[in-house]
């Protein structure tokens, strides 16, 4: 009994707890509620906000908090609210002008502690709503008055991706915010400071957990802050190059019940 008590593990959602249909295997849902009955404390840190992981949870039943927005908020299913958050400066608004500006293709989306906005549509933000089922909220990115976590850009060609990555990092206020690219056709702007990592910190702060008893599971390289603040950080089998180099361990892909398998090596 409890051979798992005071061990925290978080996972990456999609392309690790998930399969490449979106579905949570019958395996790792068995192998999840082994590991939370013996006093494990299992939860998501994803990019996905709170309002499209609702699925994920009922199936799951984390024991702990989830962490959301790649870094910028820990969230609270049970009280339906964030226990903790960083919102972005304003100045963000600088940045979100001069890419709608230099590249009027790309799509724009904001995210605040209540809601998203499709700021600005574009077939990678209309492939974004098809994936996760979110209602089309428009607004105009410089008069939303919510606390925003991150602005997100989407683009259908990875290479146009490379260029917007380029573009931002090159603006004056670049210093004062980071950026990640959580997929292919994604690309965020978060508060300074803020990762994957120093939210699976976070998290086990708020549930006295020692950091070295924590686990960390990804697959991109959004998931590479968290794998290295982890006490044993894996990346899938399919996880990115960049990803694989700095995990402790590696597992199996995501379609073959990485949960599970770590878990049973646990």
């Amino acid at each position: 009994m409890n051979k798992f008590k005071g061990i925290l593990m978080c996972t990456d959602l999609d392309g690790t707890l998930l399969n490449s249909k979106g579905q949570i295997s019958k395996e790792n849902l068995e192998a999840i509620e082994y590991f939370k009955s013996e006093g494990g404390r299992f939860t998501f840190v994803t990019g996905r906000p709170p309002m499209i992981v609702g699925r994920m949870f009922d199936a799951v039943k984390p024991n702990a908090p989830i962490g959301s927005y790649n870094g910028g908020g820990v969230y609270d299913f049970h009280s339906k609210k964030f226990i903790w958050s960083v919102a972005l400066p304003e100045s963000f608004k600088e940045l979100v002008r001069f890419i709608d500006e230099k590249m009027p293709d790309v799509g724009i989306q904001l995210n605040t502690t209540e809601q998203i906005y499709f700021n600005k549509d574009n077939p990678g933000m209309v492939r974004f709503r098809e994936l996760t089922g979110l209602p089309n909220i428009g607004g105009d990115y410089m008069t939303v008055t919510e606390p925003v976590i991150k602005v997100v850009f989407a683009h259908l060609d990875g290479d146009r991706v490379d260029e917007l990555a380029k573009m931002l990092n090159s603006h004056p206020k670049a210093h004062e915010f980071d950026f990640i690219r959580s997929e292919e056709m994604l690309y965020e702007i978060l508060p300074k400071g803020v990762s994957k990592g120093n939210l699976l910190l976070k998290i086990a702060e708020l549930l006295n957990i020692d950091p070295k008893n924590t686990v960390a599971v990804g697959d991109y390289n959004n998931d590479i802050s968290m794998i290295k603040a982890a006490g044993i950080g894996y990346a899938v089998q399919n996880a990115v190059p960049e990803a694989k180099a700095v995990a402790d361990r590696i597992t199996v892909s995501n379609n073959d019940h990485a949960i599970a398998a770590i878990i049973n090596e646990l």
